[in-house]
Order: structure tokens, then C-alpha cells, then sequence
């Protein structure tokens, strides 16, 4: 009964994950550029621990960042793991402050094992969203002002996902390999509006469109060994190829008037450029005691510069990122649940790939979570907040954002093909 219960849910979240992943809609306005504000990977569980996972692995647990991991899921279970997240986003330039905030579908990830030692697992992810919302009134004795008085306003819309399927095996005693097959796809939509106070004046309008898909594949690896009186020692690398995406990009400028309604079209393109993005190298290790507690530390290099993104490549730059994570585990099978609870701390620091006015921007941030088990199950309740700053360039007139981001998610353990003598 349980295992139908989980397939029906699975296949309910699959489709409205279809429609509602990657339509955040927290503002920031440096989602005007490239491919929109990068999500920030990894399962609740790896996000409360600061965004580690390329070296972890368990049997209850979809890793899904080092696919090396889901040869540890355990014979003749299935893991399923859903959850959503509210963010608060809080912008600052100078004396101005901004909020805005808005709740999310966030994954929808499945696991099972197919022999012992080699697993499978799939899964819907964010990679990026592109909304924004920015409006501003000219004067006449504004340097930026053209011709007489007028407002400006930008927005954006949409985002890209990722759908993965992949497999992990350990070839050896201590060595696990993997591989995730990645289908991005998505579309970003941009427009910009200049609209003149004065009736006699005409007014502009710009949109902007990426569409996106494709096919591309990361690997993994896993080296894993146990040390005296149950602590272990992991070690993880994954290897991200670059990839030239199908991509559909338009660009269509119009101008009109207060008293002619048919728009004169100042400028049109439309091409199937690809937009490449460029390889990623992640690097991992994990310490801990079994059933105790895990300290984690990852490493992530991306080379930005060597991407290709239509009518924004010129704002990109080489990226790495360090995280830290820590679980704890009072006692992890003691028949109190309160003791069961699993205790996260984490903290992330590194580049943004944007680059305005010649200032790479800078990211930092701290979480926490817990794992609050369900009664008399494997099963879990995931929770995590964070809170990361993204900054800009004070000198240069660029703003902060402030993100307090706070995810739920459930992750569900049950076996496969085991009957249970009673109820």
C-alpha cells in the first residue's frame, strides 16, 4: 500500500513540477543578464549543510550532484524526495531598500537500487531563473535624459531547468563511478520600455528572447574507505563537459507614438545561435563517524569566459566557490525521536560569473537545517534556511541583495517487493 501511495504522489509532483519549476519570481535585478541568477544546487539536505555533496553518499539520501553516489542506496528500496522553498530577497543601494518574496516548487527527485552496489535515479531541477521588475523616472536635467522627461522600465521573466537520469556503480570494493544524462531546457523573456512624459514624444519598446534545450552529461566518481572504529573517509570528483545548447533568440524593437497605435519596427532579429556553457570541475571530501556525524568540504571551478550566451557574453567571468557543511546525530537509532534529530550547519563562499562595469560581483552565506525523522519510519521531514549575500561594487553605485531563503521537503524511504508478514 505504501509503495502505490508513493508512485501515485511521485507521478502527481512530476506533472505539476512540468509547469511550476523554474518560474521564480523573486526579484533581482541582476537576473537581466546572461542566463538569469544561478540556482544554488544540491538536496535540502546538502543545502542546510552549506551546498556540500560531492563526496556524500547514503542509503536514504538522492546526492544527485556526484551521481558516483547512488550506488549507496540500499537493496530494494526506493527513495523520493520533493520540496518547495520561500525566499525573501532584500536589495539595498545607498539610502533605497527593496523587498520582495516569493514561494516556490524547488525539485522532485527519484531513487532505487537495481542490483546491490549500482543504483538509479532521476529528478527535475532549477538551474536558473530571470525575473525581474525595475522602474525609474527620468528628469530633464538627468545626464541620462535624451529629450525632455521619461520613465524606464525593465522586466523579465522565466527560467531554465534541468531533468536528469542517471546511474552509479562501484566497480570496486572502495571506487564508485556514475554519470548523469542532463536535458536542460527553458526560455527567458526581456523587456525594456521607454515611455516620455511629454505626449509629443515617441516612446520605445525592446523585447528580448532565449530559448534553450539540449542534451549533456556530467560524471562522477567516489572513493570511499573506512577508518578504525567506524569512521570513514570519502573522496569525490565530478566532471561537467561543456556544451553548445540548441538555442532560438530574438530581439524586436519598436516605436510609437500617443497618436499612432500601429508600432514602427526599429529593429528585428531572430537566429539559432547556440549559447555554449562551459565545463564545471568539482572537487570533494567527507570525515566522519557512521551513523554519528559528517564534516564535509567541496570545492566548485567553472570557467565562465568560456561561454557563449547571445547579446550578453561580454558579462561573464571564471567562478570558484567553496562550501563547508556539518551534520551531527545525538543517536540515530534510539527510540526518541527528538533524538533522532539529524542537526545541520553549513557556510558557502565564492564568485559570482557577473561582471558589471568591470567589478566581478560576490556571493557568501551561511544555513542550517534539520532531519526530523517520521515515527517508526526511515522516512524524513528536511528542513533548511539560508541566507546569502549577493554584492556589488558600493563604489560603483551597485546594489546588494540579501537572500533568506527557507525549504521544506520530504523525503520518503520505502522497499520495494518485501511483503510484511503482519500489519
Amino acid at each position: 500500500m505504501m509503495n502505490k501511495k508513493i508512485v501515485i504522489t511521485a507521478l502527481f509532483f512530476l506533472l505539476v513540477s512540468h509547469t511550476a519549476i523554474s518560474q521564480k519570481q523573486l526579484n533581482s535585478p541582476y537576473s537581466r543578464f546572461n542566463i538569469g541568477s544561478l540556482e544554488l544546487q544540491g538536496s535540502f539536505k546538502s543545502r542546510a549543510m552549506g551546498g556540500v555533496g560531492i563526496a556524500m553518499r547514503d542509503n536514504n539520501s538522492i546526492h544527485y550532484m556526484n551521481p558516483a553516489s547512488y550506488s549507496s542506496l540500499d537493496t530494494n528500496s526506493f527513495v523520493f524526495d520533493f520540496g518547495a522553498d520561500f525566499g525573501i530577497n532584500s536589495l539595498k543601494q545607498g539610502d533605497n531598500k527593496y523587498s520582495s518574496n516569493d514561494m516556490n516548487f524547488k525539485h522532485l527527485m527519484l531513487g532505487f537500487p537495481i542490483t546491490k552496489k549500482w543504483g538509479v535515479a532521476a529528478g527535475i531541477v532549477p538551474v536558473s531563473h530571470g525575473y525581474y521588475n525595475i522602474s525609474s523616472n527620468v528628469s530633464e536635467t538627468d545626464d541620462n535624459s535624451v529629450k525632455g522627461e521619461y520613465n524606464s522600465s525593465y522586466s523579465g521573466s522565466g527560467g531554465f531547468s534541468s531533468f536528469f537520469l542517471g546511474t552509479g556503480v562501484n566497480i570496486l570494493k572502495n571506487l564508485s563511478v556514475g554519470v548523469n544524462m542532463n536535458i536542460m531546457f527553458g526560455s527567458l523573456e526581456r523587456t525594456r520600455s521607454v515611455v516620455p512624459e511629454d505626449i509629443d514624444n515617441y516612446f520605445t519598446n525592446i523585447y528580448e528572447s532565449i530559448k534553450i534545450n539540449g542534451i549533456n552529461f556530467d560524471y562522477g566518481l567516489q572513493y570511499m574507505t573506512n577508518i578504525k572504529d567506524d569512521y570513514f573517509l570519502n573522496a569525490g570528483f565530478t566532471f561537467v563537459s561543456g556544451k553548445s545548447y540548441k538555442s532560438d533568440y530574438e530581439y524586436f524593437a519598436t516605436r510609437s507614438s500617443y497618436y499612432n497605435y500601429i508600432a514602427d519596427t526599429l529593429d528585428f532579429s531572430e537566429a539559432a545561435a547556440p549559447i555554449k556553457l562551459p565545463q564545471m570541475y568539482k572537487a570533494g571530501v567527507a570525515f566522519g563517524k557512521q551513523n554519528k556525524y559528517t564534516v564535509g568540504f567541496d570545492i566548485v571551478s567553472i570557467p565562465w569566459s568560456k561561454s557563449n550566451i547571445p547579446g550578453n557574453e561580454i558579462y561573464v567571468a571564471n567562478t570558484i566557490t567553496y562550501a563547508l557543511g556539518v551534520e551531527y546525530i545525538p543517536e540515530k537509532y534510539s527510540t526518541a525521536i527528538l533524538k533522532r534529530i539529524e542537526y545541520r550547519f553549513g557556510a558557502h563562499l565564492g564568485d559570482n560569473y557577473l561582471v558589471l562595469d568591470g567589478h566581478q560581483l560576490k556571493e557568501k552565506g551561511a544555513s542550517f537545517g534539520l532531519g526530523i525523522p517520521l515515527r517508526r519510519s526511515i522516512s524524513k521531514v528536511n528542513l533548511f534556511v539560508d541566507y546569502t549575500q549577493k554584492s556589488g561594487s558600493k563604489s560603483l553605485g551597485q546594489h546588494s541583495e540579501n537572500v533568506i531563503t527557507i525549504g521544506g521537503s520530504l523525503n520518503l524511504y520505502d522497499f520495494w517487493f518485501f511483503k510484511r508478514r503482519y500489519n
